[in-house]
């Protein structure tokens, strides 16, 4: 056997084991719901710092995943080389936000379903993990923590403005406290009773209180 024989068995027979209409049937809806994925997230988001390249990378994902599945199923031996091949692959990049993980792992999810010809499953998976997603993520609730910086002039106001918390949260927790002379300035973590937060307000107009801040935790940043 020659080696024009070997490339020929190979190679040139490989090029028609898919179809052209599978594979435009199945790009096209990886890149669809790719777009549903980017969308999700983009509503879903509540890190610091939006990052649209993530968003892109979604749908790339989806679509690379889906290709290389369409690759793999019509070669068994493919497959055993491209797990070697994925095998040395590292990546590098930080997760920041946890449910950035389930999207990474939606959007490959995606990817290995529609190529294995499952498109009811893509199609409908999608559309129910996007619609939880989007009622889960987005629920506002006034269970979420929050911070309150108080700076007061001594023990008397420090008590006074604790007990007027107390009254206007469901529950108050001393994070720390920082004292000087003349000077406190604590940090209280409180879960509101409603979204009203104008308690805020007659909490800084109290005799002793120099300064009042809300800001929103999530035990990694604030804001």
């Amino acid at each position: 056997m020659s080696f024009n024989d070997i490339f020929k068995s190979s190679f040139l027979e490989n090029v028609t084991s898919i179809s052209i209409l599978d594979m435009v049937i199945a790009m096209v809806l990886a890149f669809a719901i790719g777009m549903f994925i980017f969308l999700v997230y983009k509503k879903t988001y509540q890190g610091v710092m939006y990052s649209s390249s993530f968003g892109v990378t979604l749908v790339a994902l989806s679509m690379i995943t889906t290709l290389v599945i369409l690759a793999v199923t019509s070669n068994v031996v493919l497959s055993l080389g491209m797990v070697g091949a994925l095998s040395i692959v590292r990546f590098r990049t930080a997760i920041k936000e946890p449910l950035d993980i389930a999207f990474l792992f939606w959007a490959i999810a995606v990817g290995i379903v529609l190529a294995a010809g499952m498109i009811p499953l893509a199609v409908f998976g999608s559309v129910i993990i996007g619609i939880i997603l989007l009622i889960f993520v987005n629920r506002k609730s006034h269970l979420v923590p929050y911070i309150i910086v108080v700076n007061c002039d001594g023990h008397d106001a420090e008590v006074k403005a604790t007990d007027f918390i107390k009254t206007k949260t469901q529950r108050l927790v001393v994070k720390s406290k920082s004292a000087q002379k003349g000077n406190l300035e604590l940090n209280l973590e409180v879960r509101l009773k409603d979204d009203n937060t104008d308690f805020v307000n007659e909490l800084a107009d109290m005799d002793g209180i120099n300064s009042a801040v809300l800001v929103s935790y999530n035990g990694e940043y604030m804001g």
